[in-house]
């Protein structure tokens, strides 16, 4: 079963590849929302992040994911060694991201943080749920940056809050599902916003800003930046 019967994959072309840095080791990437960060398992769902970066950098493999529907910044190794590395750093938790999202409604603190355990709603797959009994821990931090207020009943004028997310743990739909535990789940999120969150936005607003880590062959620190389209 599908959370998304009606679902058709079109991945935007332009920009084809949105790249932000390259070095001999490593290539970091703008992600386009709705694009695959990599291939699915139908035909129709090859064309990816991975496979178009390929086509220009042969030897560039994954090291973390974005979700189709979120922006921002991705990194890739060019060769074994940094794979190894940077992939070391992602589970050893050495990395730093922050992203931004807007929201539903008005979130009332000005700071604060999730933690909740999350686990795949097999029945409902992609979706992922809370589960205090059989979950992973997982801690997201989260900042507000402005709010919104509601200036009528129609949908584009609903109060909203921009924040600012930074998650400590990497499961999948982690941000989408915290927010939503919250009471305020993300715009445009076609797999867990309401009607009137959908009607809001015709993207999710989620989007990877911001990204460090040590280099794989200098161990030097480096940081990156993506600009936000909905910021």
């Amino acid at each position: 079963m599908s959370a998304n019967p009606d679902f058709i994959y079109l991945p935007p072309m332009s920009p084809y590849l949105d790249i932000i840095y390259q070095d001999d080791d490593i290539v970091v990437l703008n992600k386009a929302s709705g694009i695959l960060s990599v291939p699915g398992r139908l035909p129709e769902h090859q064309d990816c992040l991975q496979n178009r970066v390929q086509r220009v950098l042969p030897s560039a493999t994954i090291v973390h994911r974005l979700d189709m529907a979120t922006s921002g910044l991705i990194i890739m190794a060019l060769n074994k060694s940094a794979h190894v590395a940077i992939s070391r750093q992602f589970e050893q938790r050495k990395t730093q991201k922050t992203y931004l999202a807007r929201v539903l409604g008005s979130v009332a603190l000005n700071e604060g943080s999730v933690d909740l355990p999350l686990i795949c709603d097999w029945p409902n797959r992609p979706k992922q749920k809370v589960d205090h009994e059989n979950g992973k821990q997982s801690l997201t931090h989260y900042r507000v940056l402005n709010r919104n207020q509601k200036q009528s009943d129609s949908a584009d004028e609903q109060a909203s809050t921009l924040v600012e997310l930074t998650p400590v743990t990497g499961r999948s739909h982690q941000l989408r599902v915290h927010m939503l535990a919250l009471g305020h789940p993300i715009l445009g999120d076609r797999l867990y916003a309401p009607k009137v969150g959908l009607a809001m936005s015709n993207r999710l607003q989620l989007h990877a800003l911001n990204l460090s880590l040590f280099h794989p062959k200098t161990e030097q620190a480096i940081s990156f930046h993506a600009p936000c389209s909905f910021s």
